[in-house]
């Protein structure tokens, strides 16, 4: 397959309030992160073994990034909520032509000793209201799961739900199977992640 599950975005109306409310959601600390100077947003992070779940905001410290924001965060106001996931391939422009229209452009990335590449929409949504994966082409050896602790959460299950559902599997499946991954026909786009740690199931939404 040419995509690989990279990561979950859970926005943030705020990073700081958004970290004690996943912290205290998950029953694990948060770790690692920074700033996105060309997004203009700030993240914190938490590994889930092959994976990691990122809870990302505007940073209102950062000047305007003069463009839309990544994952639509200009228009997000709710709190804390699971808004978009994240699939890294080995190079964007082969896969960004295999993708639904409206993926955006790429764009060069770095923090610390990470550095990507990351197609953005000129709007900052998605295809298929943000339910179709954001796509990430890491450089160099860096990730951020090698510098993450041992959380013992690991994902069970992503449930996607659309009205479109059909259309949103048939774009998808050319490109991503995973069986934790399951796109299911919904009145309302909505994601839904299912995560097993020491406490058991937990449901992040």
């Amino acid at each position: 397959m040419i995509l690989t599950f990279d990561h979950l975005a859970w926005s943030a109306s705020d990073l700081a309030a958004g970290t004690a409310q996943a912290e205290a959601a998950l029953g694990c600390a948060f770790a690692g992160g920074g700033s996105h100077d060309l997004m203009g947003t700030h993240n914190r992070l938490l590994g889930l073994g092959d994976l990691y779940v990122e809870v990302i905001a505007v940073n209102p410290a950062a000047p305007p990034p003069g463009r839309a924001r990544w994952f639509d965060l200009d228009s997000f106001s709710s709190g804390l909520r699971l808004t978009n996931w994240v699939a890294r391939c080995d190079n964007l422009e082969t896969a960004l032509a295999l993708c639904p229209p409206g993926m955006g452009a790429p764009l060069q990335l770095q923090r610390g000793a990470y550095r990507w590449r990351m197609a953005v929409p000129q709007d900052g949504r998605l295809p298929y209201d943000g339910c179709f994966p954001a796509l990430i082409e890491w450089q160099g050896a860096a990730h951020p799961v090698q510098a993450l602790p041992e959380s013992q959460m690991r994902l069970v299950r992503l449930q996607i739900a659309h009205p479109r559902a059909a259309e949103l599997r048939a774009a998808l499946s050319p490109l991503f199977t995973d069986d934790r991954v399951e796109i299911i026909q919904g009145a309302k786009p909505e994601m839904t992640a299912l995560l097993d740690g020491p406490n058991g199931h937990i449901h992040l939404c």
